[in-house]
């Protein structure tokens, strides 16, 4: 890992360089994910059986075959040792109990003279959650995805993901149960975002799709922005630990660890003033990283994009925490509390020495889809908001159009829109003056 400086006069550069990713679409990826999709926009089930087919190793003859019931969300849920199940069951009652905590109301307000103004809020009718299955399997994604969309009140949760070689991972559909997702497509890559989005014969379309992927999944999503909507285009894992020294060399090691793990190009990274310290954590790293299963992507991921970086002081780190504004902050202070109003910009910030991270992954409660590669600065995690769309209310008395009508044919005037002014205009009672 790099060992950076805070003192160094090119550190601002350093950090800079550090913290660059190419977000702009690859060009070879964007045309791939033009072509499957313009396809299955043509051609339906067809098109997403035959790339299904074509990348995950499958041979199936309709979308029959890559369809999941309920009933068989349940078998799978049935199939799982008792200890899993409590457990998966733990961490849903978790997130859905915070996400609760989320769900928008509707209002409204009256003024003086009988005017209405409010606001009605309501669900989506429809949403897909893309829950990724190619490296490894992520239980956690459907409960994140799932419940902040069921407790929103969705009418209908369509979950679809990829079954490399026709592997279904009893987890993830059980997950799928517990959650209360109404359909199941085994289908992954561009052509189910394109699917989600455009609607086939088997396959309903949807209102927003939500949910990480890999290059072709971003891009897919990107494409058919505006057709649907979308959470966010999600980029590696980050994490930034700020820590005063005192936490365990050997936790800290493995809390960096544990989002290099997804990726080669994930990012982990320290802020500490003491350099005593970083030479402990950079000696766990050594010490650890030999056991790890992973240990070829977190090697690479920390040699690619991790940092050990030594500061003057913990408000020196939170002040390089804004400009990073990491997806998932871990404040492994004594005292995290007296510097959240330092901290602006973080997905999650975890605080105190015994909240690691991979607690908020599957079971704190709040959600673990956050914004990365510094979109932190004006993005937010995923929550019951992005399932719910509000509709503004407005109701004129004849007292309040008398009043507001003026108003706006004095400004419509201004902007040369007769039409707006007039029909304003019409329902101004002469009487009333």
């Amino acid at each position: 890992m790099q060992r950076l400086s805070s003192s160094q006069a090119d550190f601002d550069a350093r950090l800079k360089a550090l913290l660059a990713f190419e977000t702009a679409q690859d060009p070879a990826v964007d045309a791939a994910v033009a072509a499957i999709c313009d396809d299955v926009k043509a051609r339906g089930d067809a098109a997403v059986v035959e790339y299904t087919n074509r990348f995950d190793r499958m041979s199936v003859a309709d979308m029959a075959a890559l369809t999941l019931s309920r009933e068989q969300l349940q078998a799978a849920h049935g199939r799982l040792p008792a200890h899993v199940r409590e457990a998966l069951e733990a961490a849903a009652e978790r997130v859905r109990r915070y996400h609760e905590k989320q769900l928008a109301h509707s209002w409204s307000y009256e003024d003086e003279d009988g005017t209405l103004l409010g606001q009605q809020v309501t669900p989506l009718d429809r949403v897909g959650i893309y829950v990724p299955g190619g490296k490894a399997a992520y239980p956690s994604s459907v409960l994140m995805n799932a419940l902040p969309a069921k407790v929103a009140g969705v009418g209908e949760i369509i979950m679809v993901v990829p079954t490399p070689d026709g592997e279904q991972n009893d987890l993830v559909l059980a997950a799928a149960f517990i959650a209360g997702v109404d359909k199941v497509f085994t289908c992954g890559g561009a052509q189910a975002v394109a699917a989600l989005a455009y609607g086939t014969e088997s396959v309903p379309q949807v209102d927003k799709i939500t949910g990480p992927g890999n290059a072709y999944v971003a891009a897919a999503k990107r494409r058919v922005f505006g057709v649907v909507g979308i959470d966010m285009v999600a980029g590696p894992s980050e994490i930034l630990v700020i820590c005063d020294g005192d936490t365990d060399p050997d936790w800290i090691a493995m809390d960096l660890f544990s989002q290099a793990e997804h990726d080669e190009i994930a990012q982990a990274i320290l802020l500490s003033p003491s350099a005593d310290f970083i030479a402990r954590v950079e000696a766990s790293i050594a010490k650890l990283l030999p056991a790890m299963p992973r240990r070829a992507i977190i090697e690479a991921s920390l040699g690619n994009r991790g940092a050990l970086i030594e500061v003057r002081d913990l408000d020196e780190a939170c002040a390089i925490s804004n400009y990073i504004a990491p997806e998932h902050l871990e404040l492994s202070v004594a005292e995290p509390e007296t510097y959240l109003a330092k901290l602006r910009h973080a997905g999650a910030i975890f605080m105190g020495r015994f909240t690691s991270e991979s607690l908020g992954d599957y079971c704190a409660g709040p959600n673990h889809v956050l914004p990365t590669s510094r979109t932190a600065r004006f993005a937010s995690p995923l929550g019951v908001y992005d399932f719910q769309k509000r509709s503004s209310l407005i109701r004129v008395s004849h007292a309040g159009a008398q009043k507001l009508g003026k108003i706006a044919s004095i400004l419509a005037h201004g902007e040369g829109l007769t039409a707006h002014a007039r029909a304003a205009e019409l329902r101004l009672d002469p009487a009333a003056d």
